[in-house]
Formats: structure tokens, sequence, C-alpha cells
């Protein structure tokens, strides 16, 4: 059944489900903050600021005015995470009441450590939310290649709602009920694909950047059962799966913002270039702050932060976590 599906957020991940959304049929409201975006998108059918060389389908309109989403069936949430709470705060007067929520943005709230989920409640409490997460590279799923991702909420009528709106061949999500375990693999994995960045970039080998990766899922896990998440949620689409994309590939915002690190350049150099968000920046601070107040070991997350936030080179942070101690694999 066709239905209007609101996308908020015009970077190259709301657009590419705002393609999604569209392909299934669907009459898409894009709300964008840049008025050159909406007119492109509607002029010529292309993000050519966030998504270019993309051609998008007819269905989908671009707007700036916010009281257009009132006619939205159901919301994607993909403003950036440190942008959430003002964003949903301006469009909650305007929101059909009971519409569906989906938090599509991977991050943690650095002002308050609060995960999307609970900012969206907090802001849209009437409203029924979902989180949808997963290995996803923006521009290979506006081109329709395949792509498969979690869609987690605490009911099921609505797993099955958005299922049915969005899913296809090409776009396949998959239930769970673990909300926070959902959200916690999107947005810790940033922090430790900028580490794999870092390795790429200081040119230490194949072997290193698997050694972060794996042992940077052990401090997802460790986080995640911290927050009462389940175990199995990080071997999934939103866990395992997103880690090996995000950490694997130059696509990747923030690995390939680590690579630029890990070859000299400053950060300040590296994001004043950049038209996208890498929210691994953001969240590896809050995130650090966290693991340190609530004992939770998180050595690569705090050599992240200690880059990004603190002044610490990137050779003295390798050189710490080289220095480690010795210890049984599953204790940490």
């Amino acid at each position: 059944m066709a239905q209007t599906i609101g996308v908020v957020g015009g970077g190259a991940w709301g657009t590419a489900l705002a393609t999604v959304a569209a392909r299934a049929g669907h009459e898409v409201i894009l709300w964008v903050r840049e008025p050159e975006v909406a007119e492109a998108i509607n002029s010529r059918h292309e993000n050519s600021l966030f998504l270019p060389g993309v051609i998008l389908p007819d269905s989908i309109r671009a707007s700036t005015d916010p009281q257009t989403l009132g006619a939205a069936d159901i919301l994607l949430l993909v403003a950036p995470a440190q942008h959430m709470r003002g964003v949903l705060t301006i469009l909650a007067p305007h929101l059909k009441s009971g519409a569906p929520v989906v938090v599509c943005a991977k991050g943690i709230e650095e002002s308050t450590g609060a995960l999307m989920s609970e900012v969206t409640s907090e802001i849209l409490p009437s409203h029924p939310l979902a989180v949808l997460s997963g290995p996803t590279f923006a521009a290979e799923v506006a081109r329709g290649q395949p792509a498969a991702v979690t869609l987690a909420s605490k009911y099921q009528t609505v797993i099955a709602r958005i299922t049915e709106a969005l899913g296809q061949p090409t776009f396949r999500p998959y239930g769970s009920t673990d909300v926070v375990g959902a959200e916690i693999g999107g947005a810790v994995k940033n922090v430790i694909a900028i580490a794999a960045g870092i390795v790429d970039g200081c040119e230490l080998g194949e072997n290193a950047r698997a050694a972060v990766i794996t042992r940077g899922m052990a401090e997802i896990l460790r986080f995640a059962q911290s927050r009462g998440a389940e175990r199995e949620t990080m071997l999934g689409l939103c866990g395992l799966g997103d880690m090996i994309l995000t950490c694997g590939s130059p696509q990747s915002r923030n690995m390939s913002l680590g690579r630029d690190l890990g070859r000299g350049r400053s950060l300040a150099d590296i994001l004043g270039e950049r038209k996208s968000v890498a929210e691994g920046v953001y969240t590896a601070r809050v995130l650090a702050n966290i693991a340190r107040e609530r004992g939770i070991d998180m050595p690569i997350v705090q050599a992240v932060a200690a880059i990004l936030h603190e002044g610490q080179s990137v050779q003295d942070a390798i050189e710490d976590l080289l220095q480690r101690p010795f210890r049984p694999e599953l204790q940490g």
C-alpha cells in the first residue's frame, strides 16, 4: 500500500533512504536545510552536493519547510546525531499523531551521553519508535545495489509495518527487539573505524588492522552489555556487519578521516574540507568519558579520543596501545 514517507536530513544517507522509499512505490518528502539542495532535487532530480551522480526518482520531493512533514505516515530520522534534538524540537509540532519514527542516525549525543532513541523518545514520546542500522554505503543503496539492515523496535507491529513499507529484494530489513544493541553497534563502530583508518594511514599492515577491528569488537561488546544489549545483536548486521564494512573501506567517512590522521594531517584541516559529518569524531569523546566513569575497559576508544580531542600524537597513542599488559583474550 502506497504511503507518504518523510525523510529528515538531505545528506547522502537521507537521500539514499529516500530512493529506497520511492522504489517501494511511496511518495517521499525529503526535508533538507539547504535551499540549494532542495532546488537541485526538485528541478534536476539529483543531490549534487551530497550524493552527486545518482539520478533520483521523480516521486521524491524536497522541502525546507517542516510543515510539509505533517503528511508523512512514517518518518525516517537521518539528521546528524549532534543535531537530532534540535531538529526534532522544530519538527514535533508538525508531525502526524502516532506516526512511527525510525532512527537512522548513528551516534551518541555529546552533551548528554544519550542514544538517539533516547533523545527521540524524549521529544516525540507518543510516536512508536524503531532503529534502522547496518552495513550500508549510501551511494550503493541509492543505486539499488543489494544491502541488508537491522530494524529494531520493541513493537513487532512497527517492525512489520516498516518492513512492508521499505523491504524489497535489494533492501532487506531483519527484525530485532534489541533497540539499544542496534544503536550501540552503529555508534561505537564509527570510533573503531577511525582507529582502523589510522592503522591504514600509518601503513602498519593488514595484521594490525585486523587486530584493531577484532579488539574493537570486544570493546563494543563490553559497552553494549553494560547497557543491557544482547551479545547476539553485536554479532549481526548492526554490529559485526557494520564493522566489516566501515573498517574495511575508505568509502567510510570515519575510516578515511582516520587514514588522513595517520598520514599526518590535522583534524581541523580534514574537517574543514568535508561537507559530510564523520560521527565518530563526536562519539569518541563522549564514549571515552562514559567508559571512564563506568569503569568499562575501552583502550582503542580512549586512544582515538586522545588523538582527536586531547592533543596526543598518533605515534604516542599507538605506542601506548602496544605497551598494554598481556592478558587472556576473553578477559579483555
